[in-house]
């Protein structure tokens, strides 16, 4: 099993940054993929951005593309993504999530997930 925390959110305004790690404890040494998805009110849940253990590839959906950056730190455990240039409509629940394997934009991919931290971003 692996469980996944998450540190950070908050509000901000229009223009500002912020950044949220994911800290990974258990069978990490499982995981194949960690990404960031988000979910706002009355929307599905998307992926926004994912990375390959020991891979330093990187995956974006295009709305964030040039503003977040996610990255890892394997001998912590830890994930991150800094969020630059932030809009409103970036106000969501963010969850940490982590597949054993392979993974994509799907949801269905990640096997654990975080219990969320609320990113609102004010005009």
């Amino acid at each position: 099993q692996v469980q996944l925390v998450e540190i950070g959110g908050g509000s901000v305004q229009a223009g500002g940054s912020l950044r949220l790690s994911c800290e990974a404890s258990g069978d990490t040494y499982s995981l194949g993929c960690m990404g960031w998805f988000r979910q706002a009110p009355g929307k599905e849940r998307e992926g926004v951005a994912r990375i390959y253990r020991g891979d330093p590839t990187t995956y974006y959906t295009n709305s964030v593309k040039g503003r977040f950056t996610i990255s890892q730190d394997n001998a912590k455990n830890t994930l991150y993504l800094e969020m630059h240039l932030l809009k409103p409509e970036d106000t969501a629940m963010y969850y940490c999530a982590a597949a054993k394997a392979a993974c994509n934009w799907s949801a269905r991919w990640y096997s654990y997930w975080g219990q969320g931290t609320q990113v609102t971003v004010s005009s």
